[in-house]
């Protein structure tokens, strides 16, 4: 109750809207609303963007923990490094030409360029759920080799993904973040965004093993169900209880628990320990549905590390193919061009897809230094930020999403970004890509009202005691300002947190 009414007190915020005092008064006293908001952390920098005059600003030059306001990051440096209109490319390579017979005697690899989007996603971006077969990229390609009169391939099916360096981790991502699908490993591999639905289910009847599915239905990890359907019994009524653990390598699903007969059941989103190895076996059974005789198994290549000389910079690339992209040795069986990376990006930063802005990462690591490699792209974001004039001591980025929790801004250097990217060319692309309140992304449930409707164009962040707003508001009158509000160190309910960060971009319109 007490949560509720200070809720509905700051979404009104009619004790609060007397302009007559300044606006550091008015933002304090929101601060003090409740003990949660009261004792965070909060970091504040407003700055009127035609002008360059701060509007307000609170521990401006102190660092916090971004979360996902490092997407802003992530996505202006591919940006500008690649360009909209830059494209991936995924390639099906054998290892020797087809003979008269449709019989290839060779390896058959499923190149990875670096697409995220080998799956059902619509694009443009559109709010919503995908629909549709999240293996539809995988069926083209496959459909592409079978028209070539493909029977037989007696060798292995490779998923390839040493386009990029295997790095599937940020560093200083929490233990468990790649059980579930915002922590899916990165590849250059990617399928279904490296993720699978486990959907659980009653069985028939009281005692039976509950039913599960998996979407897709690639037969990767091995489950082991140990969750039971349990009838009610007088008053006695079963909860819900669902468990699963997977050791780390581990290519089994532990399930264990009670669902009820005559519960909903539940799905599970999570991630998948080798996309590389997933798309190849993806890839084998399409192959196999439509006729083609594979008489190897599934593996994966990947390019560790060790493997390479300098993770920050490769040798010059050998002469572009006119497929775009580097020629590599194989019998070309089939491709497949991404849609241009502007539209990528919208669904990065309007949706916070971690794994898509760790492939960006690396995507301008790959093109602007010849290396796929996190390191490779954190140094030319250092790069990119001191053209932005960012001061180098105003940040500490670790990876391209977010989730590393090693990741250290202050608002002052979010706002330097920001002001940057607005006087840029790509400034129109950037606004674009970003969540607009009341409209769509993650705001698209927050300054719904009549008033304040489509002025907020800025990118969310939230972890555990972390929530960020940042980005870019239009006032009433027609001009713009660049803000970033940054709270740490909160305990209890991020919607409180998130209702002051509201109210503040409310003030600032007014």
């Amino acid at each position: 109750m007490k949560r509720a009414l200070f809720l509905l007190l700051i979404a009104g915020g009619a004790p609060l809207s007397n302009s007559a005092q300044p606006l550091s008064e008015r933002i304090e006293r929101l601060f003090a609303q409740s003990p949660v908001t009261r004792t965070a952390f909060w970091g504040i920098q407003v700055t009127e963007l035609a002008t360059g005059k701060t509007l307000y600003q609170l521990n401006a030059n102190r660092f916090f923990v971004p979360a996902s306001n490092t997407k802003l990051f992530s996505t202006s440096l591919a940006l500008t490094r690649l360009g909209p209109d830059f494209t991936f490319q995924t390639r099906v390579l054998a290892g020797a030409a087809p003979d008269a017979d449709g019989r290839i005697a060779a390896d058959v690899r499923l190149v990875g360029g670096g697409d995220p989007n080998l799956s059902a996603r619509a694009i443009p971006y559109r709010m919503g759920t995908s629909i549709g077969d999240p293996l539809i990229a995988i069926a083209s390609l496959a459909d592409q080799v079978a028209a070539r009169g493909i029977h037989r391939i007696d060798g292995d099916i490779v998923g390839d993904d040493s386009w990029y360096v295997w790095e599937p981790f940020g560093n200083g991502w929490s233990i468990d973040d790649p059980t579930y699908d915002y922590g899916a490993p990165v590849s250059a591999l990617t399928v279904n965004d490296n993720a699978f639905t486990l959907s659980v289910r009653p069985g028939a009847q009281d005692g039976d093993p509950a039913a599960i599915e998996l979407n897709p239905a690639a037969e990767y990890y091995s489950v082991d169900n140990r969750i039971r359907t349990l009838a009610s019994v007088g008053d006695q009524h079963v909860d819900r209880r669902i468990h699963y653990s997977r050791a780390a390598g581990s290519m089994t699903l532990k399930l264990w628990g009670a669902i009820p007969l005559s519960g909903r059941g539940e799905d599970l989103t999570l991630g998948i320990d080798d996309p590389a190895l997933y798309a190849a076996i993806a890839f084998r059974q399409a192959l196999e549905e439509r006729g083609i005789t594979v008489t190897g198994t599934a593996i994966a290549h990947h390019l560790y590390p060790n493997e390479v000389a300098d993770l920050k910079q490769g040798t010059p690339a050998p002469p572009v193919a006119s497929i775009g992209q580097d020629a590599e040795p194989g019998i070309e069986l089939a491709a497949r061009t991404s849609a241009p990376l502007l539209e990528d990006l919208r669904i990065t930063a309007k949706v916070s897809q971690n794994l898509h802005a760790e492939l960006d990462l690396r995507a301008v690591g790959r093109a602007r230094r010849n290396m796929g490699s996190v390191e490779a792209g954190l140094d030319e974001l250092k790069a990119f930020l001191t053209e932005a004039g960012v001061d180098p001591g105003g940040y500490s980025i670790n990876d391209g999403s977010g989730l590393a929790r090693l990741n250290l801004v202050s608002p002052a250097t979010v706002v330097k970004l920001l002001g940057y990217m607005y006087a840029s060319p790509a400034r129109d692309n950037f606004l674009s890509i970003l969540p607009v309140g009341g409209q769509d992304g993650t705001l698209n449930a927050r300054f719904g009202g009549p008033s304040i409707a489509g002025r907020i164009h800025a990118k969310t962040g939230s972890l555990a005691h972390v929530s960020a707003l940042s980005g870019y508001a239009q006032r009433r009158r027609g001009d713009w300002i660049a803000f970033s509000i940054l709270a740490n160190n909160y305990n209890g309910p991020t919607a409180e947190v998130r209702a002051v960060m509201d109210r503040i971009c409310e003030l600032l319109l007014e």
